[in-house]
């Protein structure tokens, strides 16, 4: 645990010495403010599920520009084989560099309280609500941080692992809007495997197992792909 924890601190820091962190922090904050703050007095409700739903449209390019590099740059430069050849295992590897990651999500997420605390000013909140909503919308993006990991380990090219990310969070919030086209048991299923049909539930301020469970088990399989791509370079 503790190779976990030094691996996810080193990430963190990164992070911030760089300009990723920084980025994709204010770019999110400053689309989502103007996509959301602009209609909002329309409206006439308080409210900050839209603002959830910008959010998470706003991962569908940060996530992805989170992870590309996490294991594709350091096939890239070499230093993956000197790290695996240390004492540590690549369950730590991936483990820690998703914490890395994660602990990014949450600085990006708590940054933008700003709004809903703007918007309690302004006529009664439902703090249940946000407090669920921003619970969704964590569970989302750790999921699409484990598939954006994934991708990254699969490849030396951060831009094939940002692409790959990119196209199929994109593909998966699209798919929604197809689903009229659909109808029975089949269109229940494309829903079903959506990350809004999930996310929003909790942004209505429902908190369903199914939908935990959902998020956390797509992270865990999408982790455990990671592990297996670098478990296989150790042999190869």
């Amino acid at each position: 645990m503790q190779n976990t924890l030094t691996i996810a601190g080193r990430q963190f820091r990164a992070y911030f010495n760089g300009p990723v962190a920084y980025i994709v922090i204010a770019l999110s904050l400053l689309i989502v403010g103007f996509l959301f703050w602009e209609p909002f007095f329309l409206m006439n409700r308080a409210s900050v599920r839209e603002m959830f739903r910008f959010m998470s449209w706003m991962l569908i390019v940060g996530a992805p520009a989170i992870t590309m590099g996490l294991i594709a740059d350091e096939r890239r430069s070499g230093t993956l084989e000197l790290l695996i050849t240390m004492p540590v295992r690549e369950s730590e590897v991936i483990l820690g560099k998703f914490l890395g990651a994660v602990g990014l999500l949450a600085v990006l997420l708590l940054c933008s309280l700003p709004y809903p605390i703007s918007v309690a000013q302004l006529g009664s909140l439902d703090w249940g609500q946000v407090a669920t909503g921003y619970l969704g919308l964590f569970l989302q993006g750790c999921a699409m941080i484990a598939l954006g990991i994934a991708a990254s380990s699969f490849t030396e090219n951060q831009l094939v692992a940002f692409f790959v990310s990119t196209f199929v969070f994109l593909f998966m919030t699209v798919l929604g809007f197809y689903l009229p086209l659909w109808s029975g048991s089949f269109a229940s299923f494309l829903e079903w495997i959506t990350f809004d049909f999930h996310r929003e539930s909790m942004g209505r301020g429902v908190i369903d197992t199914r939908d935990v469970v959902y998020f956390v088990s797509f992270a865990t399989i999408f982790l455990m792909l990671a592990f297996r791509a670098l478990e296989s370079r150790r042999w190869s």
